[in-house]
């Protein structure tokens, strides 16, 4: 063992915890998994149409690096946060430390259903891709939605297996996914830039504004254009990975922080310069809208049939990658939380098999991903209003787990004892900027997504609802209800084993 490795060991254990997962990842894997589950060959092509159908271009053009920079600062203080306590169990441990066990309960069921619910909507959106590909490539394949359903548990079950059976590689693989992401983004944008034979102009790029979303022009601004930003909130999301893995992470004390950080910059530049080649090359205006916003509709409308499938090949083998890091992060956490008793059956999911694999608990966030995505089978036609709540899920639940133990860190002050990484001073300033921005969202996209969504209204369906605040307020009530009634009697937070 390594000095690095007995140091890290060392700190694990001043933190409550004995070394039991491998620690054979190096900084760059830490850096690849947040970098993979951001993925922007996921979020950009998946969630394109949510920013198209409500606010058009500029959604896209300025609400990428706007969002982008709010994103960021709050991936700063959760950086200095897991330079302090480099543990699986990551925010809701940083919850319960720097505030109370009930901190840590809310914190860390929220972070829970965020992970579950990100690794449903990656896989869900691999499926939908993957059914693109194969209508292209194999005669007489229909890509239905039902065939999507079946393609989509398919892809589950093999994450599943590569977490569970691939303790040698899983962290290799992490690796490859980055260059994947890396020279697949930059091989779709010369593609845009070079195959079509016109494009769009700047002025269309930077300044059109489209409103397909049904609702009125009089709330483009306040409402739909907002909405418009969950195309970017959602697709970089889910880089407290490098905190569910830094107890397998070497140096995870400046390892994990850097890498969380940089997930986020780097995502961010490489996505907008990918959004931007999808505007310039979007031509047929009339066919986007018809497939109400979707990417592959600008594809399919600007290149020719070879490099069309180039494209959605390329991002559904990055889609696979993003898939398969969510489950080992979500499974990571779904560990560290049953290792303190606050996950029903805990003593299964807290088991790690010989091969230092939470196995137990990869099929169980596996299992938790299936059932959340169940609506989407009865998804009406149009806009996959059933895809875009469990994106809401996912970062509802992700941002809110977030912001509480930023909110915590900020009322401690001066009494935190920082990391290695740290924001000094600028930690007050840039922890208020985070958590009011989290409040923001938090709210906007609870709210009906289509106008057939509002209750109480003429056109109201159940199909076309935004789940996201049945799904999220329903697991609060149901952890409120368990905490008040038998939870904060026992549940005391971090449980040492040391």
């Amino acid at each position: 063992m390594s000095t690095e490795t007995d140091d890290d060991a060392r700190r694990l254990a001043e933190l409550g915890y004995k070394q039991e997962l491998k620690r054979t990842w190096s900084g760059f894997s830490n850096f690849a998994i947040s970098f993979s589950i951001i993925s922007i060959l996921a979020g950009c092509f998946t969630t394109f149409g949510q920013a198209w159908n409500n606010g058009g271009p500029v959604a896209v053009a300025w609400g990428w690096p706007l969002i982008s920079a709010f994103i960021l600062i709050i991936g700063f203080c959760m950086s200095e946060l897991v330079s302090a306590y480099p543990t699986a169990g990551g925010i809701y441990w940083w919850a319960a430390t720097m505030g109370k066990p009930v901190h840590g309960w809310f914190t860390g069921w929220l972070n829970l259903i965020g992970l579950i619910a990100v690794t449903a909507s990656v896989d869900y959106g691999a499926a939908t891709f993957l059914n693109l590909t194969l209508a292209a490539l194999v005669p007489g394949w229909a890509g239905s939605l039902n065939q999507a359903f079946v393609l989509f548990v398919i892809i589950l079950v093999l994450h599943a297996a590569i977490n569970v059976f691939g303790h040698r590689i899983i962290d290799v693989l992490q690796n490859v996914s980055v260059w994947w992401h890396v020279f697949g983004a930059a091989a779709v944008v010369l593609i845009l830039l070079l195959v079509p034979q016109r494009h769009q102009s700047f002025e269309f790029v930077f300044t059109e504004r489209f409103n397909n979303s049904g609702f009125g022009d009089g709330i483009y601004w306040f409402y739909v254009l907002p909405l418009g930003f969950l195309l970017t909130q959602y697709t970089i999301t889910g880089f407290d990975a490098c905190a569910h893995v830094s107890e397998e992470t070497r140096g995870a004390s400046t390892a994990a922080a850097r890498g969380l950080w940089q997930s986020i910059f780097y995502s961010a530049i490489g996505g907008w310069v990918l959004l931007l080649s999808f505007l310039f090359a979007a031509t047929d205006v009339t066919a986007i809208n018809e497939a109400y916003g979707f990417s592959g509709a600008i594809f399919q409308t600007a290149l020719t049939p070879f490099f069309y499938k180039a494209v959605i090949i390329i991002s559904t083998v990055g889609q696979f990658f993003c898939g398969m890091s969510c489950v080992t992060s979500a499974s990571r956490m779904a560990y560290a939380f049953s290792r303190d008793r606050a996950v029903p059956g805990w003593r299964l999911w807290s088991r790690v098999d010989r091969n230092g694999t939470p196995a137990a608990a990869i099929l169980a966030v596996c299992a938790a991903g299936l059932l959340l995505t169940l609506p989407a089978l009865y998804q009406r036609e149009g806009v996959p209003v059933a895809f875009y709540a469990v994106v809401s899920v996912a970062v509802v639940g992700l941002y809110l787990a977030f912001g509480i133990p930023i909110a915590l860190r900020l009322r401690m002050g001066a009494a935190f004892r920082p990391g290695p990484w740290t924001l000094g001073r600028l930690y007050k300033p840039l922890c208020w900027i985070a958590v009011i921005e989290i409040a923001v969202i938090s709210v906007y996209f609870v709210l009906p997504i289509v106008p057939a969504g509002v209750p109480f209204t003429a056109d109201f369906t159940w199909s076309a609802v935004n789940y996201a605040p049945i799904a999220v307020g329903g697991v609060l009530l149901l952890v409120a209800l368990w905490w008040f009634l038998s939870a904060r009697r026992w549940f005391t937070g971090p449980r040492r084993n040391v």
